[in-house]
């Protein structure tokens, strides 16, 4: 289940978690995925320490993905996708889509045979 979040909105939705993981992909397409801190700033998310592997992923593939864990099971993850230039130490990353993401809900097993809670049989 996904709902969608205004970018204009992201300030507030990032206020609700600690800290996020970029994802960046190495030159083999393999995901790297590092802790960061970010801030948003002018509209930009601020990564003020990136490792040396993230940067030069960024370098060559500059689309990236921030995501915020959930505190708990049944909250949502905070997903940004954005394009990222390395500054410094750090990356600038324009965000460009965020949303809040979570699985749906568990519910009683389907009958054999049948699809799950989320799906509609065409018979």
């Amino acid at each position: 289940m996904s709902i969608p979040v205004d970018l204009d909105k992201l300030a507030q939705a990032m206020a609700r978690y600690r800290f996020a993981y970029v994802l960046t992909s190495s030159e083999r397409g393999a995901p790297h995925a590092v802790a960061v801190n970010a801030a948003l700033q002018g509209g930009e998310l601020v990564v003020d320490e990136a490792g040396r592997r993230t940067r030069d992923n960024v370098l060559r593939q500059p689309e990236v993905a921030l995501v915020w864990p959930p505190h708990l099971e049944s909250d949502y993850s905070l997903i940004v996708d954005g394009r990222a230039v390395v500054a410094d130490s750090g990356l600038r990353v324009v965000p460009t889509r965020a949303v809040l993401h979570r699985p749906t809900p568990a519910s009683p097993p389907a009958a054999p045979g049948a699809c799950g809670s989320d799906c509609v049989e065409i018979t």
